[in-house]
């Protein structure tokens, strides 16, 4: 895709663009296409689920996943943090659905979540669980200690993100961190699954609150507004619940008690 592209242009070639399927992304629990994007000259790839494809679940309304997928990136635009690559709800050869920006993560770079031996755990790591593999050998899940991680956790706290898999964690190009799959956010019933436990219960980095009560603000108005033609007017509701609750404690929220904290696969 053309680097001069900006975000308004991406988003109608998303949107716009006259679709090639190159293949499906076998490891995928509902039909994800990688496809190629054309329009006036610009080509991307892209992911593509369409809600045919979607795996009914029993506590999300089915057809629901795609609508799910866009109003996270609308959240994520409202912070200014960009935790979600561009994503627009569009149709294509299998129906509606939802459309994302593909991201190349660059060769080499340091990983940010994942397996380790205890011995060798960098510095500044935070350990989120024990685990051993099929010769006994122990390891732990764990991920870095990075501004960029904890952008993410509070915006999938604010999403209630049931599924934030290390495979979900993405590198960009210049340094960027994406987080992607959001398929499975803003129920009511808090069901906040994470590997990025690492802050649970410690205060918000300073640059949060006021973000956060800007969000709160948007939530009132146009972006409460975009958001009801993809969730629920309850679950509109509830997103300003949440972040109202970050706003009140001014911590990271903690693991719950009536729902799994970590999801399977946590990778």
């Amino acid at each position: 895709m053309d680097s001069q592209l900006d975000r308004a242009g991406v988003e109608r070639l998303l949107r716009c663009g006259e679709v090639e399927v190159e293949g499906r992304l076998a490891d995928a629990s509902n039909t994800t296409l990688r496809v190629v994007l054309t329009l006036d000259g610009q080509s991307t790839r892209a992911v593509y689920k369409p809600m045919r494809g979607e795996r009914p679940l029993w506590d999300f309304p089915d057809g629901t996943l795609a609508d799910r997928e866009v109003a996270a990136y609308l959240v994520s635009e409202a912070t200014g943090w960009g935790v979600v690559p561009p994503t627009v709800l569009r149709d294509g050869p299998l129906g509606p659905g939802a459309c994302q920006l593909w991201i190349d993560e660059p060769d080499g770079g340091d990983e940010l979540v994942g397996f380790v031996r205890p011995r060798r755990m960098p510095a500044g790591w935070f350990r989120i669980a024990a685990a051993y593999d099929d010769a006994g050998r122990a390891y732990a899940l764990a991920h870095a200690d990075d501004p960029r991680l904890a952008r993410m956790a509070v915006f999938d706290a604010v999403v209630n993100n049931a599924d934030r898999k290390g495979g979900h964690v993405l590198r960009g190009a210049g340094g960027r961190v994406y987080g992607v799959d959001h398929g499975v956010c803003f129920h009511v019933e808090d069901k906040l699954r994470t590997v990025l436990w690492g802050w649970a219960g410690s205060p918000l980095p300073d640059d949060v609150p006021p973000v956060l009560r800007e969000l709160a603000a948007a939530l009132d108005g146009p972006l409460g507004a975009a958001l009801a033609t993809h969730l629920t007017p309850a679950e509109v509701a509830a997103t300003a619940e949440r972040v109202d609750r970050l706003l009140a404690t001014g911590r990271f929220p903690l693991p719950g008690e009536d729902w799994p904290a970590m999801p399977w696969p946590p990778l």
